[in-house]
C-alpha cells in the first residue's frame, strides 16, 4: 500500500484530492495539510511513501517545505498550478521526484505516483519547455537588488546594504528594468515573481 500525505490549503481540492486517490487499491491517504509546515510535521511523525504538495500555501511554501524535506525518505511530489521556470528551477533542486500541473488528468496523479514509487521522475510536459525557454537573464547583484526593491528598500537603503553608493544602485535598477522589459519597479518586481524567480 503506498501511504500519502496530501498538502494543499484549499479545502475542496483538498477533500477531492483525497477521494480520488482513497478509490485507488494500492494508495491510502493517512494526512492532509493546510500549509507546508503541516506537511513537514505530518511527513516526519507519519514516515509516508509520498507527499503531495502545492506551491503557494500559507506559512511555508511547497518549496521551503520540499528543501526541508530533501533528506527525507518520503517521496515529494509538487502539484501546482504553476508552469513557472522558477518554481521548477527551484523543485528541482530540492529533489523532488514529480513536478505535476493541476489541470493535467486526475488519473495521471495515481499513474505518476506508481512510477514515482518505481523509482522514476515525472514532470509535466509543459516544464519541460518552459524550462528551457527562459532563464533568468539578472546577475547575482542584480538578483540582490530586485529582492530588496521587493523587501520594500529604498535606494538609500538598498545602497547601505549592499555597500554601493545610490548612483550604483540607480544603474542597476535602470539595467533591471531594461533586462525584464518594464519601465518601472512595481512591473519589474511583479514580471520577476511570476516567472518564479524569486528564490
Amino acid at each position: 500500500m503506498i501511504r500519502i500525505i496530501i498538502a494543499e490549503d484549499q479545502r475542496m481540492l483538498l477533500g477531492a484530492l483525497g477521494s480520488l486517490l482513497d478509490l485507488e487499491e494500492d494508495m491510502e491517504v493517512i494526512g492532509t495539510a493546510k500549509n507546508g509546515k503541516e506537511a513537514c510535521d505530518l511527513v516526519n511523525d507519519l514516515n509516508p511513501d509520498v507527499c503531495i504538495m502545492d506551491i503557494e500555501m500559507p506559512i511555508k511554501n511547497g518549496l521551503d517545505a520540499a528543501e526541508e524535506l530533501k533528506d527525507h525518505k518520503c517521496k515529494v511530489i509538487i502539484l501546482t498550478t504553476f508552469a513557472r521556470a522558477g518554481y521548477f528551477e527551484r523543485a528541482q533542486k530540492a529533489g523532488v521526484t514529480g513536478y505535476l500541473l493541476k489541470d493535467s488528468p486526475s488519473e495521471e496523479l495515481a499513474h505518476s505516483i506508481r512510477k514515482i514509487m518505481e523509482g522514476q521522475k515525472v514532470f509535466a510536459p509543459e516544464l519541460i519547455d518552459v524550462a528551457f525557454a527562459e532563464e533568468n537573464p539578472l546577475t547575482e547583484r542584480e538578483k540582490q537588488v530586485i529582492q530588496l526593491m521587493a523587501d520594500g528598500k529604498t535606494t538609500k537603503e538598498i545602497s547601505k546594504q549592499l555597500y554601493i553608493t545610490t548612483g550604483t544602485v540607480r544603474n542597476y535598477i535602470s539595467v533591471i528594468l531594461d533586462k525584464l522589459e518594464v519601465s518601472n519597479r512595481i512591473e519589474a518586481i511583479s514580471r520577476f515573481r511570476d516567472k518564479g524567480w524569486f528564490k
